[in-house]
């Protein structure tokens, strides 16, 4: 009897040590990222209406390697963090816009995190358009913590942002209703930064319901940002967090 209480208590401690060896294993194996903070949710800008302020932008404490894109309060325009530059940008005519630096600003609703540090990914030849972008994205972070920030850097062939410009006193219960006075604008064989935040789950929150990714894109020498709406890659390099 004492020798099988022995065997007994031998085996167990293997079969823990195992299992805390293997649960320490797959806690070392799995890849995360820094938290992504998401405030209030598009789609409730787009049905319900919820056009005021959710966050005031000068609020975020830090802004080292801070990353953020949303609308502008009452869809006027466009924001943009960009490694802790906040951009607005605003409809001047059909051809033009305002684009200045400025935290003194607020969305209806939000998404930002912060990143320190970036790996560098090579594109395959293939990737060049927003929807073969979002795949290649989702199969080379399919073990990894969503959501999570990216980053593309070089030239586009060409491109459409646009800047929401809701008339002043418009009541939304509607998408539709939510883009008037959208003003679309192409961008082409310029060198550009886009900025993106890719998610399978947040459908609605800060990603459309037919998208994993919400992104924002502006020029290198600043003069143009809004978000994007369809693209053709040139030579460009993707980053993702360090991990």
């Amino acid at each position: 009897m004492i020798i099988k209480q022995i065997t007994f208590g031998l085996l167990t401690v293997g079969l823990f040590s195992c299992n805390s060896i293997q649960k320490k294993k797959g806690v070392a194996e799995k890849d995360t990222y820094a938290d992504i903070h998401s405030v209030a949710a598009m789609k409730n800008v787009m049905w319900k209406g919820e056009l005021g302020p959710q966050i005031y932008l000068d609020t975020i404490s830090n802004k080292n390697g801070l990353y953020g894109l949303g609308p502008v309060s009452y869809l006027t325009g466009e924001l943009l963090i960009n490694n802790g530059k906040s951009y607005v940008s605003e409809v001047v005519s059909d051809t033009t816009m305002r684009v200045i630096h400025s935290f003194d600003t607020s969305a209806p609703f939000f998404v930002y995190g912060n990143v320190s540090a970036w790996t560098e990914i090579e594109l395959p030849t293939e990737v060049k358009t927003i929807q073969s972008l979002e795949k290649f994205i989702d199969l080379k972070t399919t073990h990894d913590k969503r959501p999570f920030v990216f980053k593309l850097i070089g030239d586009v062939s060409n491109a459409v942002i646009h800047i929401q410009n809701l008339p002043k006193g418009t009541k939304v219960s509607s998408p539709d209703e939510a883009h008037q006075g959208q003003t679309n604008y192409k961008i082409t064989d310029e060198n550009v930064q886009i900025i993106g935040f890719f998610s399978t789950e947040h459908k609605g929150v800060f990603t459309h319901h037919d998208s994993f990714s919400h992104m924002h894109l502006i020029t290198t020498d600043e003069t143009k940002m809004g978000h994007l709406d369809a693209l053709e890659i040139g030579n460009m390099k993707l980053l993702l967090p360090e991990k």
